[in-house]
């Protein structure tokens, strides 16, 4: 059974699952659309077996959701407001210093 995360939580997942360029992307495509993820594997120029293991952090971040379509499975954001979230993420304006790393960036992993 499925329980809502708390507040603190919800935001570290996320921030852990937009924290890789490629999770980014995924949760872009499939806020366009539900996708498989061969046709996801394709879009992005990536192997299976790495857009596989970005989805399983997705789902366990929370993030996406597993549909089954006959013998094959289908991905999508778990909640529709998840879309409204990246586009309103992407439409921020961010104050960045000239060197844009992150203190962070060694330490980036799956949730």
């Amino acid at each position: 059974m499925l329980h809502p995360a708390a507040d603190i939580d919800v935001l570290t997942r996320f921030g852990r699952a937009l924290a890789d360029p490629i999770r980014c992307r995924i949760l872009l495509a499939l806020r366009e659309a539900p996708a498989h993820p061969s046709d996801l594997a394709d879009t992005l120029g990536i192997s299976r077996t790495r857009l596989s293991n970005h989805l399983a952090c997705l789902r366990d971040c929370g993030l996406v959701v597993a549909v089954p379509v006959g013998r094959r499975s289908r991905y999508e954001l778990a909640d529709a407001r998840l879309g409204v979230a990246l586009d309103t993420l992407r439409a921020t304006v961010l104050a960045v210093e000239a060197d844009p790393s992150c203190p962070d960036a060694e330490t980036q992993g799956c949730c």
